[in-house]
């Protein structure tokens, strides 16, 4: 168990309106760290008043992007309680990625203690408004001020928390995709299948140039063949074509989603044919042509399900279920938020209570 060091701030911000909270834009007041280092481990665990972290220019994370991040969200619930959306999932995810990148991993428990203390803090930051939510970004940089590639001896694990609505403008309403044939993001191998900056850093080139086009987002590719879907953007991506539903399996360059592993769940649940396969661009486009793809959406956090009404694939504009949401995906999101809120009885132990 951790012994935790709350320092209150004196200076409470101002909460934003509800149409002030752009995604990722405003912060609460407060903000967990803990220290890590070879001769004590991970120690010093704090809240403190949100603001700025004080590093050396020479801190191995500037020079050799030694770092990764988690995402999940608090939730206000219709009987006035908040509760989290199996955040054991996100926990179980970040040790995996401080194995890849070896960084020293955090005792799971401990973890998921700091993140209910300081969503407990700053409890009345978690947004009462329907369909909004107190996003919580977990991450852990190297603090090592030196030069030179080896793993750092320092880190620092900390957690800020950022009230939200809808990741995308869109909403829940069908986004348009572009399909990215130029760049690629990740290759088996290599670190696609954790949340490390380094993966969303190559992604931008593609995601400016897609936004140039009118795009929200960008379909990635396999990086060694270049024809076989990877994901969306920030998302995993599933199609639904003909009586089957059919999401890019995890090869080790696809980020294992815990939205996509809960619709998984729910659409076999359902009845529904899941395959988890390779999917090439390909069969997308004949399915297009044969009037057997019928839906198509992403999953993730940040935005649940997002709808795809339009993909580009070099000119070739495709358009899914005439541009609107279809009935699969709605189902999802309204069963997946239905949980996250409240509003539907959790049958699965997928919440965890904090208030």
């Amino acid at each position: 168990m951790l012994n935790i060091k709350i320092t209150k701030t004196n200076e409470k911000k101002v909460k934003p309106l509800p149409s002030e909270m752009l995604f990722g834009k405003n912060f609460s007041d407060h903000m967990f760290l803990m220290d890590y280092s070879e001769k004590d481990g991970w120690h010093n665990a704090r809240i403190e008043p949100y603001g700025n972290l004080s590093l050396a220019p020479a801190a191995m994370v500037f020079h050799y992007g030694q770092e990764l991040f988690e995402g999940l969200k608090a939730y206000k619930t219709e009987s006035g309680g908040v509760q989290l959306f199996r955040p054991q999932k996100n926990v179980e995810r970040m040790n995996m990625t401080n194995e890849r990148l070896c960084i020293p991993t955090l005792d799971p428990d401990e973890a998921l203690e700091a993140i209910k203390a300081i969503v407990k803090c700053d409890i009345d930051w978690v947004p009462e408004e329907t369909d909004y939510s107190l996003y919580i970004r977990p991450f852990i940089i190297a603090t090592d001020p030196f030069i030179g590639v080896r793993p750092s001896a320092t880190y620092l694990f900390c957690i800020i928390l950022s009230p939200v609505g809808a990741y995308y403008p869109e909403g829940i309403n069908p986004v348009k995709i572009y399909v990215e044939t130029e760049y690629v993001r990740a290759v088996k191998g290599g670190i696609g299948f954790i949340k490390a900056g380094a993966n969303y850093a190559a992604s931008l080139k593609s995601q400016a140039k897609a936004k140039e086009l009118g795009y929200t987002q960008v379909l990635w590719l396999d990086g060694v063949e270049r024809k076989y879907i990877d994901e969306v953007g920030t998302m995993n991506v599933f199609f639904a074509i003909g009586n089957k539903i059919i999401t890019p399996s995890l090869e080790g360059s696809i980020l294992p989603g815990v939205t996509r592993d809960s619709c998984i769940c729910l659409l076999k649940e359902w009845g529904y044919t899941v395959e988890e396969r390779k999917l090439a661009l390909s069969e997308i486009i004949d399915a297009s042509k044969e009037n057997k793809l019928n839906e198509a959406f992403g999953t993730g956090t940040a935005a649940v399900i997002s709808p795809i009404g339009v993909l580009n694939n070099s000119g070739d504009v495709i358009e899914i279920n005439n541009g609107k949401i279809g009935p699969i995906a709605q189902k999802l999101y309204d069963t997946l938020t239905g949980i996250q809120y409240g509003r539907i009885a959790d049958t699965r132990n997928w919440t965890e209570k904090i208030l």
